[in-house]
């Protein structure tokens, strides 16, 4: 059993982490996005899955072609962001299974099931996209995930010709604490969980 996590790990992961809108204009680099994919991957998914996509919307050009498919209010500040990424999911991802999962007939859990199929995608790239939020933080990353933006126009512009779709979007970068709301409230303990 891992020893748990200091108080400022905690406090960099979750408590003093904030959702950004705002960025400071400062690179993200390539290598570290691939550090943040190498840190991610490592977390659980069912039967080792690991349906995650992902697309580093980074330049001009491509940040031109996610501009149109945002919502109101998301289209600037992801155009102000170092990075956006796409968080998508591969609805063949059972295909992969004999790679991902070798002890076990996993692909014949899912071949021919279509509603378990894209169940299990979803579920578990909203998962991955979560740990790569995580892991964002844990290297030094601020995230603004959002959900606001035409599924369909990303996935004809992002994925097209592929068995992948769009599941949600997550801003990188370095955060501009001027542009924080004021930290809303949490529910207590009682209110959205019980021990039985």
């Amino acid at each position: 059993m891992a020893d748990a996590l200091d108080q400022k790990a905690l406090d960099t992961l979750f408590f003093e982490a904030r959702t950004h809108n705002a960025w400071r204009q400062k690179d993200v680099p390539d290598d570290l996005l691939r550090r943040l994919v190498e840190v991610m991957k490592w977390a659980p998914t069912s039967a080792n899955s690991s349906p995650a996509r992902l697309v580093f919307v980074k330049s001009a050009a491509a940040k031109a072609r996610l501009k149109p498919l945002l919502s109101p209010g998301n289209d600037e500040k992801t155009m102000q962001a170092p990075v956006c990424v796409i968080i998508g999911e591969d609805v063949e991802f059972h295909e992969k299974l004999p790679f991902l999962f070798p002890h076990a007939d996993a692909r014949s859990w899912f071949a021919g099931n279509k509603p378990k199929i894209e169940a299990t995608a979803f579920r578990n790239a909203t998962l991955q996209g979560a740990y790569l939020m995580l892991a964002a933080r844990a290297l030094g990353l601020d995230v603004g995930p959002m959900s606001g933006f035409d599924m369909e126009g990303v996935d004809k512009e992002f994925f097209a010709g592929t068995t992948y779709r769009s599941n949600f979007l997550c801003n990188l970068g370095y955060g501009d604490p001027k542009g924080l709301f004021p930290r809303s409230p949490r529910f207590a303990f009682d209110d959205m969980a019980k021990i039985v």
